[in-house]
């Protein structure tokens, strides 16, 4: 780019040298493979309910432009911006999940959406990214302020309280994947924070045994586990048919648009993006997929590696985790890997909500990752030599395992 050159003092030039180069590119490669599994994936699925055939296509045309949008803009941000927008962002996606439960569409027993004039959208999917940040900022101002009467803030309380709210919030729902992923999150935040490694095995140990009580009570996670578990217990259809179109697809795939998954599968352009590439395009670009999302993870967590403020290190841990974790459970429910979960691939499956949610998650992490560090409102000072030494070592510790 014209402005990379290191004599260019401008805004642009300086974020563009800042920015996290590796992370950027796998982000436009997932873009890209988004349009081209699209136009594989989405005609069948818009002729099977009557829509026209590009429909879909045409709206993830929108939804992955704006994405990219969302993406560059918002990593050019300060931490002390991006710490406002989650409280605020988060404030607003946590009241229209409430209004989900009074006002929201009910599909297959679930109501996660909100109907607009254009399209529908699900808030909890906004809740992702805001909370990774504001319990990033809560856990921070635990080891960086300090109360008037001399005691630390109770930063792991507060977030803990946030945590408990919006935990009820996706249970009455139900989203128990989400509230999984929201849960593996937190958890992570906390272990990386130095959480007492006994209060540590006593929170694995609770949201395991929340996990048991899912099963007993929600009928959808009762099915899809006994599936799971049992392959001759209930409808196996769409994950059979999953499976059989990864072998169809063998080393190189059977061709552009010579996939059958997409005309037998209702969710072919969502849930089960991941089984059309492995038929059209095989093996190869399956690998090729891992390999993107894998290389983005690593390129956010190796920039943590030597940051000393415990709000970046917290928030964008928390953002990734959340990140990588979406990815695997796609990916891992279309090779029955775990139990089937509604669950979009970042940037490649179809959706409004999921495009623009991830791509506020990346631009989060980019902006946060970026070589500069700006103290302000909502964006702690660097903690003190041995706080920062701890923190990086906890996560050092949690990267290398």
């Amino acid at each position: 780019m014209a402005f990379s050159d290191r004599s260019d003092s401008s805004a642009k030039a300086q974020w563009w040298r800042s920015l996290d180069h590796v992370s950027l590119s796998c982000v436009g490669i997932l873009i890209a493979l988004g349009y081209i599994l699209m136009l594989a994936a989405s005609p069948a699925v818009a002729h099977r309910i009557g829509a026209s055939r590009n429909m879909f296509i045409l709206k993830q045309v929108v939804f992955l432009a704006l994405a990219g949008s969302v993406v560059i803009i918002t990593s050019r941000m300060s931490p002390r911006m991006i710490g406002r927008i989650a409280v605020m962002g988060g404030i607003v996606a946590l009241g229209a999940t409430f209004m989900t439960l009074v006002h929201g569409m009910e599909i297959k027993g679930a109501r996660r959406w909100i109907a607009l004039p254009l399209m529908s959208v699900q808030p909890s999917e906004f809740l992702k990214p805001c909370f990774a940040v504001v319990t990033g900022l809560l856990l921070s101002l635990r080891h960086t302020l300090r109360l008037s009467n001399g005691w630390r803030f109770p930063g792991r309380l507060v977030a803990c309280g946030v945590y408990v709210v919006i935990a009820a919030l996706l249970q009455a729902q139900p989203d128990i994947g989400m509230l999984s992923v929201i849960s593996m999150v937190f958890i992570t935040q906390l272990f990386i924070d130095g959480l007492p490694i006994i209060v540590f095995g006593m929170l694995v140990s609770a949201a395991l045994g929340a996990f048991g009580v899912a099963y007993l009570v929600f009928e959808h996670v009762h099915s899809r586990v006994q599936r799971f578990l049992h392959p001759d217990v209930g409808d196996h259809y769409q994950i059979d048919t999953s499976m059989r179109a990864f072998g169809n697809g063998g080393l190189l795939g059977r061709g552009p648009g010579e996939g059958r998954v997409k005309d037998l599968l209702p969710d072919a352009h969502a849930d089960f993006v991941f089984s059309v590439a492995g038929e059209e395009y095989g093996f190869v670009m399956c690998l090729f997929i891992i390999a993107v999302f894998t290389v983005l993870v690593f390129s956010t967590l190796n920039r943590l590696l030597e940051e000393k403020n415990p709000y970046i290190i917290l928030s964008t841990s928390g953002l990734i985790t959340g990140f990588g974790l979406q990815a695997f459970v796609n990916m891992g429910s279309s090779l029955h890997l775990i139990p089937t979960k509604g669950m979009t691939l970042p940037f490649i499956s179809y959706g409004g909500s999921s495009a623009l949610s991830v791509a506020l998650t990346i631009g989060m992490a980019l902006a946060l990752t970026r070589h500069r560090i700006q103290p302000g409102l909502f964006t702690p000072p660097p903690a003190s030599a041995e706080t920062a030494t701890r923190l990086t070592t906890s996560f050092q510790k949690g990267h290398d395992s």
